[in-house]
């Protein structure tokens, strides 16, 4: 897009110079060309900091995984930073699905419900999640307006429906300064115990993918554990 305007700039300079009379015979190219130069400044701005967020987010991987980040097909950096460093809600909630679909869940919108982002499904059991995906710029809180939701499914659930939050925190800090800070408030700890509700953070979410990618896990256990556990939030122990 940059590059266009960048061309229309120095056709429109070209026409100025050879039609236009008097002052803006040389005023308007020199206008064009000072902007041609501002736009490729923006450009290559744009690109270094592109350059700088693979960078970044290759390192966070390689610390995460313990492997060559090499071993990455290009389209998982897009996962895992919206994963990990989520933009809004609505491409977080679409990496969470796809990172469960690649894992062997069955998810369904909830239709009947209207309540939760999706049905989690546990493959050959009776047992589900009601799945809420929330972003807190700090520690995971009350404060979220689905927790409003959360309390009508908790209301409307069936009886092998469990409610599940997972919580993208500290969204701009990278993994390493993540460790240090509390991730649930003492608040929302209270909920997920007077409700029985389960919680995992998308850190925790990524290492599940990724042990149970290299069979180090039963994925399907994991969860049937949380469901049989009483409402607690389950932490990356790495």
């Amino acid at each position: 897009m940059l590059a266009l305007i960048q061309l229309c700039l120095a056709l429109f300079a070209i026409y100025a110079a050879l039609t236009f009379e008097g002052e803006g015979r040389l005023l308007v190219p020199l206008f064009c060309l000072i902007t041609m130069f501002l736009v490729g400044r923006i450009e290559k701005g744009r690109v270094e900091k592109e350059r700088a967020r693979k960078a970044f987010l290759k390192s966070e991987i390689e610390k995460l995984s313990q492997k060559e980040s090499a071993t990455f097909k290009e389209q998982d950096f897009c996962t895992v930073e919206t994963l990990l460093w989520p933009k809004n809600e609505l491409l977080l909630l679409d990496v969470v699905h796809g990172i469960f679909k690649d894992l062997g869940f069955s998810l369904s919108p909830g239709i009947q419900y209207q309540s939760v982002d999706r049905i989690l499904r546990i493959p050959n059991t009776q047992e589900s999640f009601g799945m809420q995906v929330m972003m807190f710029r700090g520690e995971a809180n009350r404060t979220h307006p689905k927790m409003n939701r959360l309390i009508q499914f908790e209301r409307e659930k069936r009886e092998n429906e469990k409610s599940l939050i997972i919580a993208s925190t500290h969204i701009h800090l990278p993994i390493a300064k993540r460790g240090g800070k509390n991730q649930v408030a003492k608040d929302l700890t209270d909920l997920l115990r007077r409700y029985n509700v389960s919680l995992i953070t998308t850190h925790h979410l990524y290492d599940l993918w990724q042990k149970a990618k290299r069979g180090e896990i039963d994925i399907f256990q994991f969860f049937q554990r949380m469901y049989a556990q009483k409402g607690e939030a389950h932490l990356p122990t790495n």
